[in-house]
């Protein structure tokens, strides 16, 4: 679409305007080739008429929809030029308070006056390893994009910081050096980066002074190259400066101040070190006090002293130097109070400025006011002039000053350096931007000039980087027209150049400034770029890049030779004080032999014929311009550029004129205009999608192609393929089209609005009418029915009514009764049954229960019964006892009663055999016995078996006689018949001779059973015999026991002595008790099963298998494979088994190496792990738990006891004091968590922005909002991961199972889940308060939709008790505020009830930030803002931080948690090689 097309009806433009250099209009009327005046609407609602010429018409810049301004990046608006720029600046900076901004690749910096909250070190981190573009614009992430460029591409980089005096500049390059020394810490002892931006406060002592534009101006140049070895750590700097303002040593204007360190001296006049300097009060000295204002609000001079003395210490320049610098600093002072006239020994302040520099006082006050003047013939000492004194006198106090300022530096880089090799530099120039004054000398000359070569080199780059975007994106380069500003350089050094004129001028003694104009205006008055004013004679105008400047000439001679006579140099050269003398010696011999980098200039340099022809100040500044330049075109350039908002120093007040003015000259509208000349709007396929889709047809849509979409929808929507360009991964547009898109898109959600709103209307309407015609019929019958009753009613009908009504009435009454009796009858009918089948259901029921009462109660009994009969014969059996030993302790003695025993013993042997043997002689007569009944009765089968077989034959004879009958009488056949009977004969016979057989073996079988149950009586009543013989024993059993059960209750007694005096005494005897008493047991009883082994929960181990043991249970040991199939917290409870083992023994120099041992290797496994191996930290984690819960629970101590089993009591540690060790094992306890927590931080930190953030859960809701910036590309990282909420909710699942796989204590797992949640919310957070482009209410739906899955993700793991959803409260709290209204009273005063975890400082960022993603939606006003502030100023004790301290750890603790493992009942796998270890 042509431009001209777009000059319709309410589109707005802007127009010029006098006081606010543009401002905004609305078109009235479309505007039609050949119109002559294009009607405008101003914003206050008057109408402008713009006078057009039809034949060239010269319209109006559009405006840019509301949706773009205040964009990251001023080369993402869709229409570019002047006053979009300066709009979205004032957008951002006096609305949203945003104060950096891109403008391609610079960063324009907007001087807040007033200090921010957004440089701190977690600002750094937030920043620290984030592509450029992916946060908002700051200092911080253009150093971050030159660090990362060091590292990866290995090239040496460059930071060019400018702007007007009162810009930013020292404060941009202040942080910029910050950013550096923290993220690249050098690790050493040497804190190199703590002494770079040390150098600070100094240089900012001796090279910075106020001027009526900045209380901090910087007056010199500034280069700095921090130094980074292979690792990418601060190894060291070095300053290189240029172009200091000597003059300002000894001159000042109105409201201005020398530099600070003459004012620091003044104000510490009294202190002791200070006295011999003979200083006074600033306002005596007249170096200090020309500008009439000697003090800055807010600045305290001693304070700064202090600072700057320490500083200087902190470089390593001992007091010695100091001491020096200081008499130097302060004779200067004396020698501004020399008084010419009255100048000889006797002036005090010469004598103090001689003394304190060791020079003549007499040799000085001469050659003060004498000049020495070599003839041919003759010396000729000629006296000055009293103006020509005075300028000698403060020449010489500017060479000092200048020599000591390179001195200093000098010394400064000195202790910068420290051993090592330089790899790479990062190069900070902090250099003074275009100015322009009323009086421009030439001090502004040369600045101009520097910002003149800065600005060629500038085009250059920006010039690369676009070929270098087109080659990537292979679309065709275009040449395109830039200004080119080498004619001005030209003018300025080129042979016969102003420079050039300027130095051979200086060589004749009789130049004056007035000569040297008149060969300008001779030599260069053909040039376009050079102008002579109409109304002066004493000044000459250069055309430069940024604006005319009018120079005024007087005084540049002498500047640029800056000459200090040469008697004057000799006596200070002589000097008694080193440390002057030196100053001048080096330049002695640096003007004869100068060595430093050969740089070829634009025109050859002068060569002096002898010593009086110096190297002029224009040649030297030429010289290291020309190897700075070299220098930066030798790096990768990043450009900073600082703009002072107003001159008054307000805070956040916006004046757009001075932002124009210095927008001009510090070239960001010429990036501006290059970029408008190209195709500025550049998006990814991916983004014009998403943003565009509605423009889309169905057709279209369904395309699976995106790319080939996009081209479709373009081409169909943009006639003109010159507008666009398709590139490999980018859309490129020509200026305006992205807003002409955004009209389309507008026009399209409007027409859907509008056609939503007519149904919705027209539903509403319906229904509405709908309710009012159904109401309306209802009145019409009410008002019929009434109208037809005062028609037709009577007063014989009205009774007749009456009496129909009382009838219905009653008859009524009466069908209700008939009816309701009905019911009630069913009802209780089935009432009846339904209570009768309730109540046997229950009988039945109870009557079960009383069954199982009373067989329980019956069990219960005969229970009690035997435990009292068993008591009653334990007490008979014990009194008897008693009773047995007093008889036989009183009849017999011990001899005959051991004698009886062994009789009875021997007796009891000899019955238990014979009762054994007719046992077994009883079951084998009771097997034969029943063999014989089997084989009795299997005859018995046979013999019937036979019968049935028998009767079985005949009936099949009866039958074939009868069919021989039939076959006979039919055939006549007698022979037929014979045969017949033969056989049945045959027959019979057979089984005659069977039934006989049978019943002999039947007659032998009973014969034989007969006998068997005759054996069987007989041994019955053998058994009885046997029986009685049996209870008789069991009575003699019984007895003996009785004897037997004393016998240990006496030698217990007697083990009990023995144990005192020997542990292994005890066990034998014991030994030997437990194998009497089984002798006697077994002896006396039937043969009983084993009894099982009682294990003691210790393990035995042999002192050289410690290692082994260290080695399987810990080296050796994995946390996958056979641990998956170990008890949870296996390992610890072996350890623990092993130190209860070297206790038992009473072993101190066992428990002691075992101990130790744990924990060295202990110690080693988080070394080896190397913070990746989450799985072992994670077990060793629950395993040191479990080990610290089992030495606190076996302690002993009584708090640990409260609920332990009376055996885990009989187990604790007897003999030693753990608590030492378990205070050790805490502590690496604790370590181990940290790193553990430390792996899940780097692990979920690369998904957290990109999941929680970015990810759009919620389908159909999109929060992108339209953008053209262009990121730069060698700041991007491929990255093929894409992270959504659904695979951190996985991870999350990951470490939780990990965890609980392990066994991890339940209130462990709290505290990492907490951790955990801390790290996500407080990394969001930090991210949107970083991000303008994430401030939008769709961004905070998204948000709460992300933490919605992080809250079912803990009700799934049933942690809700862990709190880690308290941890998300601020950042769910942030995407409330998104969300809400923010316009009225009422609005503010529901934030500051419910947004509680914000503190203000949030807050308002949030709200300065919100970004609209249509044109549906509103900004927020600075009157809210305003307004929410007032509010939350009455908060108590809210913090200032902006950013939330995502390294922050939650104190973790680990409660005692008692096991209930019982340790004698744990077994050793053998998967684990623990042969070695012994259960005791």
């Amino acid at each position: 679409m042509a431009l001209l097309e777009l000059y319709t009806e309410y589109n707005r433009v802007w127009i010029p305007d006098a006081e606010h250099v543009w401002k905004s209009a609305e078109i009235m009327r479309d505007y039609h080739s050949g119109d002559n005046v294009l009607r405008l609407l101003l914003e206050d609602g008057t109408e402008h008429h713009l006078p057009v010429d039809p034949s060239k018409p010269q319209l109006p810049p559009f405006r840019n929809p509301d949706i773009l301004v205040g964009e990251n990046d001023l080369t993402a608006l869709s229409y570019l030029h002047e006053p979009a720029v300066l709009h979205n600046l004032k957008v951002r900076f006096a609305e949203s308070k945003i104060i950096y901004t891109y403008c391609g690749i610079i960063l324009v910096a907007v001087n807040p006056y007033k200090q921010l909250h957004v440089y701190g070190d977690a600002i750094i981190h937030a920043y620290s390893g984030q592509n450029m573009g992916d946060m908002d614009p700051h200092i911080f992430a253009v150093a971050e994009e030159a660090y990362k460029q060091m590292a990866r591409n290995h090239k040496n980089q460059s930071i060019i910081v400018s702007g007007e005096s009162g810009a930013g500049k020292t404060v941009s390059a202040r942080y910029a050096m910050r950013y550096f020394a923290v993220v690249s810490k050098s690790g050493s002892k040497t804190h190199v980066e703590d002494k770079v931006l040390a150098s600070n406060p100094i240089t900012e002592a001796i090279g910075n002074a106020k001027t009526t534009r900045n209380d901090n101006s910087s007056r010199f140049g500034k280069y700095t190259e921090i130094s980074f070895d292979r690792r990418y750590r601060i190894i060291g700097a070095n300053m290189r400066t240029y172009l200091l303002e000597k003059s300002r040593v000894v001159f000042q204007t109105d409201n201005e101040r020398n530099y600070h360190i003459f004012y620091q001296m003044c104000s510490c006049a009294h202190l002791p070190q200070f006295k011999s300097l003979s200083l006074r009060d600033a306002d005596k000295f007249q170096y200090t006090c020309k500008g009439g204002d000697i003090s800055i609000e807010g600045v305290d001079d001693k304070k700064d002293m202090e600072e700057t003395r320490k500083t200087f210490s902190l470089l390593g320049l001992k007091e010695d130097f100091q001491s020096d610098v200081f008499k130097v600093l302060a004779a200067i002072l004396h020698l501004g109070n020399v008084n010419i006239r009255n100048s000889g020994p006797s002036d005090p302040h010469l004598a103090f400025f001689c003394e304190l520099l060791s020079v003549s006082a007499e040799g000085l006050g001469r050659w003060l006011c004498h000049r020495r003047l070599v003839l041919l013939a003759e010396t000729v000492v000629k006296p000055l002039p009293i103006e020509r004194a005075v300028n000698a006198r403060d020449a010489l106090a500017k060479q000092i000053y200048a020599h000591l300022f390179d001195c200093i530096i000098k010394r400064i880089n000195s202790a910068l350096q420290v051993p090592g090799q330089q790899h790479a530099f990062i190069g900070v120039l902090d250099i003074y931007g275009f100015e322009t004054f009323d009086i421009n000398s030439f001090e502004q000359f040369c600045i101009n000039y520097a910002n003149e070569k800065l600005q060629q080199q500038f085009n250059l780059h920006v010039f690369k980087l676009e070929q270098e975007e087109y080659m990537r994106e292979d679309i065709p380069w275009t040449l395109i027209d830039f200004y080119d500003n080498q004619p001005v350089i030209d003018l300025i050094e080129a042979k016969m150049g102003i420079l050039d004129l300027l130095d051979e001028e200086c060589l004749f003694p009789q130049g004056t400034d007035q000569s040297w104009l008149q060969k300008l205006f001779n030599y260069l008055d053909s040039s376009p770029l050079f102008e002579k004013p109409r109304l002066s004679n004493e000044a000459f105008v250069i055309q430069h890049f940024a604006d005319k400047v009018e120079y005024q000439c007087t005084g540049f001679l002498e500047k640029n030779r800056d000459t200090l006579y040469e008697e004057l140099v000799d006596i200070m050269r002589v000097s008694k004080f080193p440390f002057l003398a030196n100053f001048f010696r080096e330049q002695k011999q640096s003007s004869v032999t100068r060595k430093g980098v050969q740089v070829r200039p634009a025109r050859p340099a002068v060569k002096p014929a002898n010593k009086q022809l110096r190297t002029s100040v224009g040649d030297k500044f030429c010289s290291s311009l020309s190897l700075l330049m070299e220098t930066l075109n030798a790096t990768t350039p990043h450009y900073v550029r600082c703009i002072k908002p107003n001159d008054e120093k307000l805070p956040f007040e916006y004046d757009s004129r001075r932002v124009v003015q210095q927008l001009r000259a510090c070239g960001v509208l010429e990036t501006i205009r290059i970029s408008a000349q190209s195709y500025p709007s550049r998006w990814t396929y991916n983004e014009f999608y998403s943003r565009y889709s509605i423009l889309m047809s169905h057709q279209e849509a369904d395309l699976n192609d995106k790319k080939q979409t996009c081209k479709d929808v373009l081409q169909r929507l943009i006639q003109d393929p010159n507008q666009y360009k398709f590139g490999r991964t980018k859309i490129f547009f020509r200026a305006g089209q992205v807003a002409y898109l955004e009209k389309l898109r507008l026009d399209r959600l409007r027409g859907a609005c509008v056609t939503i709103q007519k149904h919705v209307r027209g539903w509403s309407q319906r229904r509405k009418y709908l309710r009012m015609r159904e109401a309306a019929i209802i009145l019409q019958q009410y008002i019929r029915g009434k109208r037809t009753i005062r028609k037709t009613v009577t007063a014989a009908k009205l009774k007749q009514g009456w009496a129909a009504l009382v009838i219905q009435k009653y008859w009524r009454g009466y069908r209700m009764t008939q009816i309701f009796q009905v019911v009630r009858l069913a009802s209780i009918t089935i009432q009846a049954y339904t209570r009768g089948w309730r109540a046997r259901k229950r009988y039945k029921k109870e009557q079960k229960a009383l069954i199982l009462q009373k067989y329980t109660r019956a069990w219960l009994a005969r229970r009690r019964f035997q435990t009292m009969r068993r008591l009653v014969l334990n007490v008979q059996l014990s009194y008897r006892v008693q009773q047995l030993r007093k008889k036989v302790e009183e009849q017999m003695p011990v001899s005959l009663q051991n004698k009886e025993n062994r009789g009875l013993m021997e007796r009891l042997s000899s019955l238990a055999n014979f009762h054994s043997q007719t046992i077994d002689r009883l079951q084998g007569l009771e097997a034969k016995l029943a063999k014989s009944t089997s084989q009795q009765a299997s005859v018995e089968a046979r013999e019937k078996k036979t019968k049935e077989d028998a009767s079985l034959v005949s009936l099949e004879v009866d039958a074939k006689n009868l069919n021989g009958t039939v076959e006979s009488t039919s055939s006549g056949a007698n022979i037929g018949l014979t045969d017949e009977m033969t056989f049945g004969r045959i027959a019979e016979n057979n089984a005659e001779i069977q039934r006989q057989d049978y019943e002999n073996e039947v007659e032998t079988l009973k014969v034989e059973i007969k006998r068997l149950k005759e054996e069987r009586i007989s041994l019955q009543r053998k058994l009885e015999e046997a029986g009685q013989l049996n209870s008789d024993l069991q009575e003699q059993v019984i007895q003996l026991t009785k004897h037997v059960k004393v016998i240990p209750e006496l030698r217990r007694d007697l083990n009990n002595l023995q144990n005192q005096r020997n542990n292994m005494d005890r066990k034998m005897k014991q030994q030997s008790e437990l194998a009497i008493g089984t002798y006697f047991y077994s002896s006396a009883q039937t043969p009983a099963p084993a009894i099982p082994k009682d294990f003691l929960g210790m393990l035995e181990y042999r002192r050289e298998d410690e290692s082994r043991l260290i080695q399987n249970i810990i080296l050796d040991l994995k946390p996958k494979g056979v641990v998956v199939n170990v008890i949870p917290g296996l390992p610890a409870y072996i350890l623990f088994m092993c130190v209860r083992h070297a206790d038992y023994l009473n072993d101190e120099v066992r428990l002691k190496s075992l101990m130790n041992a744990i924990i060295v290797i202990i110690q080693k496994i988080l070394l080896l792990s190397n913070n990746k191996n989450f799985e072992l930290l994670s077990f060793w984690l629950s395993n040191m738990y479990q080990l610290l819960n089992c030495l606190k629970q076996y302690s002993g101590e009584e708090e640990f006891l409260k609920q332990n089993t009376p055996r885990q009591k009989k187990n604790c540690l007897q003999n030693f004091d753990l608590s030492e060790h378990r205070q050790i094992l805490s502590d690496l306890a604790i370590q181990i968590y940290h790193q553990f927590v430390s792996i899940i931080e780097d692990t979920l930190i690369p998904a957290i922005v990109p999941g929680l953030l970015e990810h759009e859960s919620l389908q159909g809701i999109s929060s992108m909002k339209p953008t053209g910036f262009r990121k730069r590309s060698n700041s991007i990282y491929e990255d093929s991961e894409t992270h959504t909420i659904s695979s951190i909710v996985q991870q999350l699942s990951v470490f939780h199972s990990t965890m609980s796989q392990h066994g991890m204590e339940q209130g462990l797992i709290n505290q990492a889940v907490k951790q955990m949640f801390f790290l996500v919310g407080a990394t969001t957070l930090n991210n949107i308060m970083l991000r303008k482009d994430m401030c939008s209410c769709r961004k905070g739906m998204q948000i709460r939709c992300n933490i919605s899955y992080l809250e079912e993700w803990l009700k799934d793991k049933e942690l809700q008790s862990s709190n880690s959803i308290d941890t998300l409260m601020p950042l769910s709290q942030a995407a409330w505020l998104l969300q809400v209204n923010k316009s009225t009273d009422d609005d503010a005063k529901e934030i500051t009830e419910k947004c509680t975890e914000l503190n203000s400082v949030q807050i308002v960022k949030i709200l300065n930030s919100y970004t609209p993603i249509d044109d549906f939606e509103k900004r927020v006003t600075s009157s809210f803002v305003r307004k929410v502030q007032s509010l939350l100023q009455d908060r108590d004790g809210s913090s200032s931080q902006l950013m939330l301290d995502s390294d922050y750890r939650f104190q973790v603790t680990f409660p005692f948690c008692p096991s209930s493992q019982a340790l004698e009942l744990l077994q050793v796998p053998s998967s684990l090689h623990l042969s070695f270890l012994t259960r005791i």
